[in-house]
C-alpha cells in the first residue's frame, strides 16, 4: 500500500460550532442520492466519518453487513463510537487513516463514501483512486462536497461576501478547494473512474430557527474556531475583520426574509468489473 501523502489541513477543525454542523448531518439530508443502492448485507467504509452521524444511519441500513468509519483526527473518534454505541449498532468500527493510503486490502468494501472530505484533502484524484481500490468490483464509491462559490443568499450582505472571499482564501491557502462541488466529476474522470452518475442537491435555511441555527454557527466558527486561527495566523484576516463577518452573520440571522441556499455536488461511481 502506498505511503500517507496528506498535505492539506482541515481548515475548520472540531470546534463546538463546528461539531454543531457535522452533528446535524444525517444520511437523509446528505446522502440520499447513495441510499437507493444500499443493501442489507454491504460492508461500507464511511471516509472522514467525524462524530458519525451519517456512519450510523449507513449502518442502520446494512444490518446485515458492516460499517467501518474512518476519520484521519482520533479525537473525535470517540464520539462517533458513542453515537453508534447509543443506537445499538454492534455491526461498526472506527479507526484513524488517511484517504489517500488506505489501510485495508484491495476490494474490501460494497461501497466506499466520503462526504465533504474532497474539498479538504491535497490530492482529490489520488484519493478517489485510493477509494476505489479497496472498492471490490462492480462496488460503488459515492462522494458529495459542498460548492462554496456557488452558494446563494438574500438579503444581500457585503459582509457575508466577505465571508465568502476569505473562506474561499483560507482554503485554498490550507491546500483544499473549496469549490469542489462542480468539480467531483472531472476527478473522478481523471481517477479513471468512468461509470458515473452525477447528480446534485441543497440545504436551504429559511425559517427562523433554520437562519438562527445556521448564522450562529457561522458567527461563532468565524471568531473561535480552528479557521478562525488559520485566517489570522496565515495573514488572511485581522481580529477585528473576523468579528465584522461574524457581526454580518448575525445579521444576516435577524432578517425575517433571509435564505440561504448550500449546493452539493454528488457522484457515484461504479467500479468496473
Amino acid at each position: 500500500m502506498p505511503e500517507a501523502r496528506e498535505t492539506a489541513v482541515y481548515t475548520h477543525g472540531h470546534h463546538e460550532s463546528v461539531l454543531r454542523s457535522h452533528t446535524w448531518r444525517t444520511a437523509a439530508n446528505s446522502a440520499a442520492y447513495l441510499l437507493p443502492a444500499l443493501r442489507p448485507h454491504h460492508r461500507v467504509l464511511d471516509v472522514g466519518c467525524g462524530p458519525g452521524t451519517i456512519t450510523a444511519d449507513l449502518a442502520a441500513r446494512v444490518p446485515q453487513g458492516h460499517v467501518t468509519g474512518l476519520d484521519h483526527a482520533p479525537g473525535i473518534l470517540d464520539q462517533a463510537r458513542a453515537t453508534a454505541a447509543a443506537r445499538g449498532l454492534t455491526h461498526t468500527d472506527f479507526t484513524t487513516g488517511d484517504v489517500h493510503a488506505l489501510d485495508f486490502p484491495d476490494a474490501s468494501f460494497d461501497v466506499v463514501h466520503a462526504h465533504q472530505v474532497l474539498q479538504h484533502v491535497g490530492d482529490p484524484v489520488g484519493a478517489l483512486r485510493e477509494m476505489a481500490r479497496v472498492t471490490r468490483p462492480g462496488g460503488l464509491i459515492a462522494v458529495r462536497d459542498a460548492d462554496y462559490a456557488a452558494m446563494a443568499w438574500y438579503p444581500a450582505s457585503p459582509g457575508l461576501d466577505g465571508w465568502l472571499d476569505l473562506y474561499r482564501r483560507v482554503a485554498r491557502a490550507n491546500g483544499g478547494e473549496p469549490d469542489a462541488g462542480r468539480r467531483l466529476r472531472s476527478w473522478a474522470l481523471a481517477a479513471g473512474l468512468t461509470d458515473l452518475t452525477s447528480t446534485s442537491a441543497t440545504w436551504t435555511y429559511a425559517t427562523d430557527e433554520e437562519r438562527a441555527w445556521w448564522s450562529g454557527l457561522w458567527a461563532d466558527r468565524t471568531v473561535a474556531s480552528a479557521y478562525a486561527d488559520r485566517a489570522t495566523g496565515g495573514g488572511h484576516a485581522t481580529d477585528a475583520e473576523l468579528r465584522a463577518v461574524s457581526q454580518a452573520w448575525r445579521e444576516w440571522g435577524d432578517a425575517p426574509d433571509g435564505w440561504f441556499c448550500v449546493p452539493h455536488g454528488e457522484i457515484l461511481c461504479r467500479k468496473p468489473i
